[in-house]
This record gives structure tokens, C-alpha cells and sequence, in this order.
């Protein structure tokens, strides 16, 4: 699936729209897409509800009266937006969120697909991070947008979920909030502490921790884990992983838990990946790893699936890898690898 359109792409510009307003309405993308990403859970879904945010901006210029920030108005139209897509559509999830027990390591299938909507996805960092040198704001950032992070936000109703974005990840004062969302400070308050207590009782807190790029534990995990996984060694592999570790693949619904029924899938169904290599990509705020496994045609390598990882414990506590090409192109990378 082809990245965000630039506005000319899909629709004019009207004329009363100048050529700066244009830039300041374009200066706000990549802040509205992290907002409605975590809103959403799809980075698709996201580059969807922030072209439609700029088409609403675009034509409802005239009233925009600068009594609050372009900023305000701008996430005041793609909360909105956000609403109207979540009211139509159910909550996405992983494999985990959908089965209570694990499937068994040694399954001759995987089943059925399930179509994209129903998972949660990875987005690349180049279309959600913000472009800041502030280590304090990216870390946090980085924490609000992993993987185990986003599933969690989508346990709450949409209102909680807006709440808590804009106050605990956006910073935003109450006030502010109250004034977006046109309710009363205490409105805010209070959705906000229930959305803390849902938090709260969701896997979140068992999940471990995204990969830290400046840790360098972190970073020799990782390191192992790729040499591992391209050597196929695969009882290297299980023992860097976590006793509760968990894997599991969309769109399947497939996951497995614990090292050594990790490591029988791995040697049984999933031999097919014996061969692969692994192209480091930056997705959720943390190292990713994009697979490719050998094909029918003699050294060339093709998408298989982008790798998100989670850490506790300096173990690998969760391997979720998404499956299919778009997800290769979503994240701008080629559909072929020649060796």
C-alpha cells in the first residue's frame, strides 16, 4: 500500500487556500499521522484519516478564526476524523488479544488469513516520530508508540483513548483538552483515570520494553538475534528469548508461546525461512528487522515479514512479525533481494 498522498494527488487546492497556508497545513502531517496512528492502530488507517484531516482543513479555511492555534484546530479536525473512523470499524488487536491459549508448535497450517483490519500494525518511524534532537521528548515518543503500547490504547473507548494521548503522550493541560473536546475539565479528569485503570489491567505491564537504540545491551541482543536467524541456528535463537517469550504472525491468527515451542515451529512449519536475511528498519521507535526468504527463482529473496521485537529482562519477550508485501512497501522497501 503506497504511502500518504501529497494533497495535489487527490484533490485540488482551493483557492483560497495560499501557497503558505498550504505548507503550514503540511508542516503538521507527521504529528497528526503519530496522533492518529496511536488513535487507530494502522499506520494505513492513519495516512487515510490525515489526508482526509487536510481536506476538511482545506475547505473549512475560511473559518478557521485563530482564536486557538492552527495546531488546536488541526487536532481538533482529526480527533473528529479519528471518531468517525473507530465508530465504524471494531477494535484491531494481535493473535494474543484474539485466542486465550496458544496454538500448537507444530501446526501443518496456518489457517486462514484474517483481512488487515483486524490487527493492529507497525509503522515506520519516518511517518510517526517527531523531528526532534530532545532526547527526553523522543524517548518519549519511542514509548508511546510501540507495539505493545498502541494494542493496549485499543482496549479504550475512543474519547479515553483521545484523552489519554493528548494529555499523557501530547502533554496537553486539561483545559486544552476540555476546550477540543468540548467538554468540562472534569469530563477530561475523569476519563483519564479510567483510562489509566483499563491500562492498567490489559498485558501492557508483562510486555516487556521496546529495543533502546542507545543501550547497548539492547543493541548486542539484537545483533545476536540476527546472526542467529540468518544462520538459522535455531537453538542460538531460543536461548536469547525471554521464558514467556510469544510469537505470533498476521495476519494469522497463529501464536505461540515459550522458547522451545518457539524453537519446534521454527524446525518444523517455519523451516521455510532456512536462507533468509534480515534488513534492519526502524518501525514502532525501535530497531526492526524486514525478512526475506528464499523464492522459486535461484538467488533472489522475497518479502516475507518485518520483525518487531520486545525486551524484558535482556531476554526477547515478543516476536511479532508481519506478513506481506504491503507491509514491504509501506515502509519503502524493495520486493526483491538478489544475492
Amino acid at each position: 500500500m503506497a504511502g500518504p498522498a501529497s494533497p495535489s494527488a487527490s484533490v485540488a487546492t482551493p483557492p483560497r487556500v495560499t501557497r503558505e497556508m498550504e505548507q503550514q497545513l503540511e508542516a503538521h502531517r507527521r504529528e497528526l499521522t503519530g496522533f492518529c496512528y496511536r488513535m487507530l492502530g494502522s499506520a494505513f488507517d492513519a495516512d487515510d484519516a490525515v489526508q482526509e484531516v487536510m481536506v476538511r482543513a482545506w475547505r473549512g479555511v475560511d473559518r478557521f478564526d485563530g482564536r486557538s492555534s492552527l495546531r488546536t484546530w488541526l487536532y481538533r479536525i482529526a480527533t473528529n476524523v479519528c471518531f468517525d473512523v473507530t465508530g465504524a470499524t471494531r477494535r484491531r488487536a494481535l493473535p494474543m488479544d484474539l485466542s486465550p491459549g496458544a496454538s500448537p508448535p507444530v501446526a501443518s497450517s496456518l489457517g486462514a488469513q484474517l483481512p488487515e483490519q483486524t490487527w493492529v500494525g507497525p509503522a515506520p518511524d519516518g511517518r510517526i516520530m517527531p523531528e526532534t534532537a530532545d532526547p527526553a521528548e523522543l524517548a518519549v515518543a519511542r514509548e508511546s508508540v510501540r507495539l505493545a503500547f498502541v494494542v493496549a490504547l485499543q482496549h479504550l473507548p475512543a474519547r479515553q483513548r483521545a484523552v489519554l494521548i493528548l494529555r499523557e503522550v501530547l502533554r496537553w493541560r486539561a483545559d486544552e483538552v476540555a476546550e477540543l473536546l468540548g467538554t468540562t475539565v472534569a469530563s477530561v479528569n475523569s476519563a483519564l483515570q479510567r483510562a489509566r485503570a483499563t491500562l492498567a489491567s490489559t498485558r501492557l505491564a508483562d510486555a516487556g520494553e521496546a529495543p533502546d537504540p542507545l543501550d547497548e545491551e539492547h543493541a548486542a541482543l539484537l545483533a545476536r538475534y540476527v546472526e542467529a536467524f540468518e544462520a538459522y541456528d535455531i537453538e542460538a535463537l531460543v536461548a536469547l528469548l525471554h521464558q514467556d517469550a510469544t510469537q505470533s504472525m498476521p495476519p494469522w491468527a497463529l501464536w505461540i508461546s515459550g522458547p522451545e515451542d518457539i524453537g519446534r515451529w521454527h524446525l518444523g512449519p517455519g523451516a521455510g525461512c532456512r536462507g533468509s536475511r534480515m534488513v534492519r528498519v526502524r518501525a514502532n521507535g525501535s530497531p526492526a528487522f524486514a525478512q526475506y526468504k528464499p523464492s522459486s527463482t535461484p538467488g533472489r529473496l522475497v518479502p516475507w515479514a518485518v520483525h518487531l521485537l520486545e525486551i524484558r529482562e535482556r531476554r526477547i519477550s515478543s516476536i511479532t512479525n508481519f506478513v506481506g508485501e504491503d507491509v514491504f512497501r509501506a515502509f519503502g522497501l524493495p520486493l526483491h533481494l538478489d544475492v
